[in-house]
């Protein structure tokens, strides 16, 4: 292992071990991760409270039908079969009972959607870039200081760190309780920016800037990776987001623009056309 990413772990050690189950994967998992923001809960209540019930019941009514069918209708218990070619009750049933259960999932979901679409009265704002293939950071309202952030990896160059896959060099790092615009983009091909705990899923296109926005509640770390695949490696671009107090936030923004400082892009003087 490098220095840089040995240096990396023995930072987020304490973290780690205090967050351990948080905002990411677990062994075994069965439904949704654990919800950290308000988008996430609305997602998970949408899906538990009100699609599983409505999918669950539909399941169970053809099933029904189908056993029906099965015993009823088969060639040994009904050698004559009906010739009844119509049946006009039936036809407005299966047409207007799908129709009332589509609105009924309809008007939740845009609601949702358009809930997810723009931040209200944001705190601050945060520029995600997507590349190949890593993630660029940008703090616009902090100075318009911005780093990379890279897969952990050794010294063979083979990904490293704890959790598998999902640690990085440089976290995100926000506010608990602060609202957070995210303005998502791409530099190369189209990526997307994926944090399952959060409820955050935002395409990063080439030319285009696209807007979310999250409210973490708590303080941990959030894992989520790139779920668009762009290129060889996809599967090494994570996302580690650290939710810290807003007075830690505060510090290391401050810790942030010197260690950063010389990573920003040298501005490009313009001299000015001579008077004639």
């Amino acid at each position: 292992m490098t220095r840089a990413a040995a240096l990396a772990l023995s930072a987020i050690a304490p973290l780690h071990a205090a967050f351990a189950q948080l905002g990411q994967p677990g062994p075994w998992g069965l439904g949704l991760q654990e919800g950290a923001s308000p988008i996430k809960h609305g997602i998970a209540m949408f899906h538990d409270g009100l699609l599983l019930p409505i999918i669950s019941v539909i399941v169970v009514f053809v099933l029904a039908l189908l056993v029906i069918v099965m015993v009823k209708f088969n060639a040994k218990a009904n050698p004559n079969p009906t010739r009844t070619a119509h049946n006009t009750l039936i036809e407005v049933l299966w047409t207007a009972i799908p129709i009332v259960i589509l609105v009924v999932i309809a008007i939740p979901s845009f609601r949702l959607l358009y809930k997810q679409d723009r931040a209200v009265n944001p705190e601050m704002t945060v520029k995600v870039t997507g590349r190949q293939w890593y993630w660029n950071y940008e703090y616009p309202d902090h100075g318009g200081f911005q780093f990379d952030s890279y897969i952990v990896r050794d010294a063979a160059g083979n990904p490293a760190g704890t959790p598998r896959l999902l640690e990085v060099d440089n976290r995100l790092v926000v506010p608990v309780g602060a609202t957070v615009r995210v303005l998502v983009g791409g530099a190369d091909v189209m990526h997307s920016f994926f944090i399952p705990s959060l409820g955050v899923q935002i395409y990063s296109v080439p030319g285009r800037l696209n807007e979310t926005w999250f409210q973490v509640e708590k303080e941990g770390i959030f894992y989520g990776q790139c779920n668009q695949i762009c290129g060889k490696d996809h599967a090494f671009m994570p996302i580690n987001i650290e939710a810290v107090s807003k007075e830690k936030f505060q510090q290391w923004v401050e810790q942030a623009k010197k260690k950063f400082a010389a990573d920003q892009p040298v501005p490009v003087a313009v001299a000015a056309a001579p008077v004639k």
